[in-house]
């Protein structure tokens, strides 16, 4: 199975309390915290660890944004590309990705970003595309609001012709660096791309030669609709997030045979599912963690990140307010998170309180809790099933978290033989089986 650490290059996890954990480290402005973190994932032979990441701290709540640095609800993001360059240089072989909207950034920028790093790393690269959902990103990036959902992924598809025709643009032999005849590179080897599409306009040539993947790695979590088809068409690596086994089964299934359709092998998407792991060496210690953490939750956390996921001011209404069907269908972010939602709630009309306790964005409600075997079990049904073909894990709090599951969890997966023992090869196409992609292979997409 793949192994991919989520990771946050800010005060928090993914779930707001996390700073306040007693064990968590609180130095995250500082190289170190991330060294310690590539090595941890190393020592555990992860796949990759990748950053999460959005343009914008929550402040949708309220409309302001001072709850959201007092309490440090996700408040600082460094960008994660530099960091992961620190965890690039302490670390020899775990792969490294990090989020890059296409949405507020340009086509030829962001290829020459990941390239780049691709280089550095020795062919550790790897892009997590996202499309950026609320109106607090497009308020910081010089608009007004955010676009629509369809119309995002659009445009995204695009803005991945243009990327992926940059990086084909210098042929595997091009460089030569004969020094004695003075011949650096091939002319004729390097392309110009003169993309001149709806959303872009793209010359070239690239700057940066072809990199030791050929591609770096994409990484996409569409999980609407529309996202699933854009997930199907660009991703490698698919992160999913699905907390019941027959649903994840239909949704696995969907996207092999929705890639199949659209003339990729199906073997070339790897789909890891998010899971939150609270690991002990005993069932009760496992508890006593989770039990611990959940003391420290507030609902100020859920009902912040629940406006930012879904780009609507929930203080607007009471806990136990309702949502009508105009209101549901007027929610413009995250959608996979209103539809989970409006299938469990038991009701049309769900509210507030349904939101909080189906989504759990800020708790650790959907958290795997459990000694080593017990977590193993969990993992070895959704793999063998299969559900997925491996897992996304989201640490409650960083680095305690993440080397409780890579000292307990990971040596009981190597010993029922689902997890490698030592890292195989040198890139990150090589930990994940994923072939180098051909020049102009993207096209037949």
């Amino acid at each position: 199975m793949a192994l991919v650490g989520f990771l946050q290059a800010q005060n928090c996890t993914t779930i707001p309390a996390a700073w306040r954990q007693p064990d968590a480290r609180l130095d995250f402005t500082t190289a170190d915290y991330y060294r310690h973190i590539g090595r941890t994932l190393e020592r555990g032979c992860f796949d990759l660890g990748f950053f999460d990441d959005r343009l914008a701290m929550p402040d949708m709540y309220a409309g302001d944004h001072e709850h959201t640095v007092e309490n440090g609800i996700r408040c600082v993001k460094l960008d994660p590309t530099v960091v992961l360059t620190a965890m690039g240089m302490a670390t020899e072989h775990v792969g490294l990705g990090a989020t890059y909207s296409t949405t507020y950034h340009q086509p030829f920028h962001v290829a020459r970003v990941f390239s780049t790093l691709d280089h550095l790393t020795g062919g550790r690269a790897a892009w997590n595309v996202v499309t950026s959902v609320n109106d607090n990103e497009a308020r910081n990036m010089g608009f007004d609001h955010g676009l629509e959902h369809d119309a995002r992924y659009d445009q995204a598809d695009e803005f991945m012709e243009v990327v992926h025709g940059h990086w084909d643009t210098w042929e595997d032999d091009a460089l030569v660096l004969d020094r004695p005849n003075g011949l650096f590179a091939r002319g004729d080897k390097v392309h110009r791309l003169d993309h001149r599409g709806e959303h872009y306009i793209s010359r070239g040539p690239f700057t940066v030669p072809r990199t030791p993947q050929g591609h770096p790695v994409v990484i996409q979590a569409g999980q609407s609709g529309r996202g699933q088809r854009f997930a199907a068409r660009w991703g490698e690596v698919i992160f999913a997030s699905n907390l019941r086994l027959a649903s994840a089964k239909v949704q696995y299934d969907k996207l092999k045979v929705e890639a199949a359709n659209l003339g990729r092998n199906p073997d070339h998407l790897k789909l890891a599912t998010l899971m939150f792991p609270v690991v002990g060496r005993t069932h009760a210690e496992a508890e006593d963690r989770r039990a611990a953490f959940d003391s420290l939750a507030r609902d100020i956390d859920e009902l912040s990140l629940l406006s930012e996921g879904l780009n609507f001011d929930f203080s607007t209404k009471g806990v136990d307010d309702t949502f009508n069907e105009a209101e549901l269908a007027a929610l413009s972010g995250i959608q996979a998170i209103r539809d989970r939602v409006m299938e469990r709630a038991g009701s049309a009309e769900p509210t507030v309180r349904d939101f909080m306790r189906i989504t759990g964005r800020a708790s650790l409600s959907h958290a795997i809790v459990g000694d080593p075997v017990e977590i193993a079990d969990y993992m070895e049904e959704w793999f063998t099933t299969p559900a997925c073909d491996g897992f996304v894990i989201g640490c409650s709090h960083q680095p305690a978290g993440l080397e409780q599951f890579v000292d307990l969890v990971v040596p009981e997966l190597q010993r029922r033989g689902l997890f490698r023992s030592e890292y195989r090869g040198s890139t990150l196409r090589d930990h994940l089986g994923l072939p180098i992609p051909q020049p102009g292979e993207w096209k037949g997409a």
